[in-house]
């Protein structure tokens, strides 16, 4: 699990930009979509000094960034929009928790994108934000992804009420899209969790408990990221009525409380999947637990057994020159079936007892 590490002698001041995540060698791109009802024109890799020219602010403005390296170009966006320091700040500072706020007519929304990550335990975590202000939406991601490709292409075809509508609905859209992942995530985990469940009746190799143990931190860091999620939409169609968002139309409150009831349901599967990891951990220790008990009663019944046999040989391992046996022509052979009668006696009377 992923955790905020502090780093001692780091002074990062209000005025100083420092991307801290993990995609430094991700070129920053710029990408525009200008839209109405009626017409679409869209922009690939775009020039700071071109955005004046090419936003229309009486049409819908969609500005993405890809990467967040170059520090000129994210200081040159925040002061075409008049963006404060404090809010590019959060956008490069990968360990900030999800929040939303307005300040000065700009609505900022920063959000965790999970996603499973084939190759290890862990998840690609990349935090997307958001700056809504006078008709313009400003995504920024650090690195290039398919999270958004399906509402570029409902923008470009036309497809549902994208067009038609304000850039909080394209605000809206983009968080449900990232919010999917979290569905992907999640089902990802349970697959894997379903797996380890069969395993853990089977097999109780160290190894699995250690598997288990990977999931729950997964589910934990899942979870860290859903919670501020909901508290910033619960915050958002909770003040709804206090005109606080104003970049927020009201008919379109609506939207976002729709996303607010996914985050609960995210969050309420998430327990459950958690709820069954500690069942899948108290599950393996049983079993460990039952086979030790069961190994101990198997060598507690051969010790049973051999209680009496070791008895009699030492009986006659005695040096004592009197002995009435010592002489006996058939004498071994007698003890050695009296040896054999107890044993099978013995292993008569614990399977009539259902010992074993």
């Amino acid at each position: 699990m992923r955790k905020i590490k502090y780093k001692k002698g780091r002074k990062i001041q209000p005025i100083f930009l420092e991307y801290t995540g993990h995609y430094k060698n991700v070129e920053t791109e710029i990408q525009l979509f200008v839209y109405n009802n009626d017409e679409l024109t869209e922009c690939e890799n775009l020039k700071c000094h071109d955005i004046l020219s090419s936003i229309d602010f009486e049409k819908i403005n969609w500005l993405n960034i890809h990467g967040l390296n170059d520090m000129k170009v994210i200081q040159e966006i925040g002061d075409f929009f008049k963006i404060d320091n404090f809010m590019l700040g959060d956008i490069l500072n990968t360990t900030k928790r999800t929040k939303v706020e307005e300040y000065h007519d700009t609505l900022f929304f920063n959000i965790k994108s999970l996603l499973p990550n084939n190759e290890s335990f862990q998840l690609n975590v990349e935090q997307i934000s958001f700056l809504l202000k006078d008709g313009v939406l400003v995504s920024f991601q650090e690195k290039r992804s398919d999270f958004f490709t399906h509402i570029r292409e409902r923008i470009r075809t036309h497809s549902g009420i994208v067009r038609t509508k304000k850039a909080d609905y394209l605000l809206y859209i983009l968080l449900d899209a990232v919010m999917e992942n979290f569905y992907i995530t999640i089902e990802n985990e349970e697959n894997k969790v379903d797996e380890l469940l069969n395993l853990s009746k089977i097999d109780v190799n160290p190894r699995t408990i250690e598997k288990i143990e990977r999931h729950k931190d997964n589910y934990s860091f899942l979870k860290r990221a859903i919670i501020p999620l909901r508290d910033s939409l619960h915050t958002i169609i909770s003040i709804k009525d206090d005109n606080v968002f104003n970049a927020i139309e009201s008919q379109n409150y609506s939207f976002f409380s729709r996303l607010y009831q996914k985050s609960l349901e995210l969050l309420e599967q998430i327990e459950d999947d958690m709820a069954t990891l500690d069942s899948a951990t108290h599950f393996f220790f049983s079993a460990q637990s039952h086979k030790m008990n069961e190994i101990m009663k198997t060598l507690t019944i051969v010790s049973a057994i051999f209680i009496p046999l070791t008895f009699i040989a030492g009986v006659y391992g005695m040096n004592f020159e009197n002995m009435p046996e010592l002489k006996s022509e058939n004498g071994y052979f007698i003890t050695i079936a009296i040896m054999f009668i107890i044993t099978i006696g013995m292993i008569i009377y614990f399977k009539l007892r259902k010992w074993f």
